[in-house]
């Protein structure tokens, strides 16, 4: 959910407005300008396509958070001001939180008729190459071979990126073991 509603409150309130981390940025969008692109990009769909919308520029949160106050008629209370109105604390990041959003796994969209609407260019694992990297994983998690289990995630997590080891082969065709094979105990994916 957006910030905006928690700090209109936080500031009805007298503050403190809590923002995780003081370089901690965001994307926004209103939702009838979100929900036209979204729309938008249906119609440009051929089946199985991923759309990215331009957003923008990120918005850092604790500069929001200083317009939102200004624009209620008060001031920041800081090192600064301290005869100001409402302090900015800072709580901290949350668990698994980022800094920065990633819109974008890839680096490299494609552009389609609509100047805010890029085509995603992602690799996919075709059904039977998943297939076989679940009973991979399966088997290696199985085998309690915790190692091998986070390498098979994490090659084909981030597009074969990591610097997983190259025995792997290739992470979107990855090599099935005899155990993963031969294992009759596998539950049906489905």
């Amino acid at each position: 959910g957006s910030v905006i509603p928690l700090f209109r409150e936080q500031i009805k309130a007298g503050g403190p407005i809590t923002v995780t981390h003081a370089q901690v940025s965001r994307y926004f969008m209103s939702i009838p300008e979100a929900a036209q692109l979204v729309l938008q990009a249906g119609a440009m769909a051929k089946g199985g396509d991923v759309f990215v919308l331009d957003m923008g520029e990120p918005v850092k949160i604790i500069n929001l958070a200083r317009q939102m106050i200004e624009l209620s008629g008060l001031t920041v209370l800081d090192e600064k001001n301290p005869d100001g109105d409402i302090r900015i604390e800072l709580t901290g990041l949350r668990p698994g939180e980022k800094l920065h959003e990633e819109l974008l796994i890839g680096n490299s969209p494609i552009g389609t008729e609509h100047p805010k609407i890029l085509r995603a260019k992602e690799k996919m694992l075709t059904w039977p190459s998943l297939r076989k990297l679940l009973d991979e994983i399966r088997a290696a998690y199985k085998a309690v071979d915790v190692e091998r289990t986070r390498q098979l995630v994490m090659v084909n997590a981030d597009g074969g990126k990591s610097s997983a080891p190259s025995d792997l082969g290739d992470p979107l065709l990855p090599n099935v073991t005899g155990a993963a094979l031969e294992s009759g105990d596998q539950e049906p994916l489905h």
